[in-house]
């Protein structure tokens, strides 16, 4: 594997990523890459607009001019994150990006907050064996200080996480869930 769009197919496909593959080494050079451009994003002031290119050089995507990041941003790849317009990522955020991480329009995401994509294999034997899936963050969705988001996990639009939660499993739209494991303690409605 050599090209993003291979990346891209292989990670969309669900398949494992095995120690000594050509998928593994691909993940390495995406680590050296992103390491290279969040350390150039975290260690001097950027304003708001050179903060938007940098986080277009690290996605390789285009990220609308709305997006605002306050550094220190971590990721150990940044090809696989798409955002929004009008987004906001407090700072210390750390994305495990390689399975997929989609965050629609208008979302908040606060301070220290980590999203995973990957987990190793359950077989003792197989354990170093990555299994990606995605996250997906619906339209108008807060996510508080310090909250945890475990692969395969869609929120849905509008909704709240509680800061310090553990969201082990989908989120309804127009909910606030808390704790660990995150769990739904009230319905939002419009007002």
């Amino acid at each position: 594997m050599s090209t993003l769009k291979d990346f891209f197919e292989y990670m969309n496909s669900g398949k494992s990523v095995e120690i000594g593959s050509p998928m593994l080494s691909f993940f390495d050079e995406l680590s050296q890459q992103a390491m290279k451009i969040t350390t150039e994003l975290n260690n001097k002031y950027h304003s708001p607009m050179e903060i938007v290119e940098i986080f277009s050089k690290l996605t390789c995507k285009n990220v609308d001019k709305s997006f605002r990041l306050f550094p220190p941003f971590y990721t150990d790849c940044g090809k696989n994150i798409t955002v929004g317009k009008n987004v906001f990522i407090n700072s210390g955020c750390k994305f495990q990006d390689q399975g997929g991480i989609f965050i629609d329009d208008g979302c908040l995401i606060g301070h220290n907050v980590i999203i995973t994509t990957l987990n190793h294999d359950i077989s003792p034997s197989k354990r170093a064996a990555l299994h990606p899936k995605p996250v997906k963050i619906g339209k108008r969705v807060w996510i508080g200080a310090s909250v945890t988001i475990i692969p395969g996990v869609t929120i849905g639009d509008n909704a709240i996480i509680g800061a310090g939660s553990v969201v082990v499993k989908d989120v309804p739209q127009n909910t606030i869930v808390v704790g660990n494991p995150a769990k739904v303690i009230k319905h939002i409605t419009e007002e």
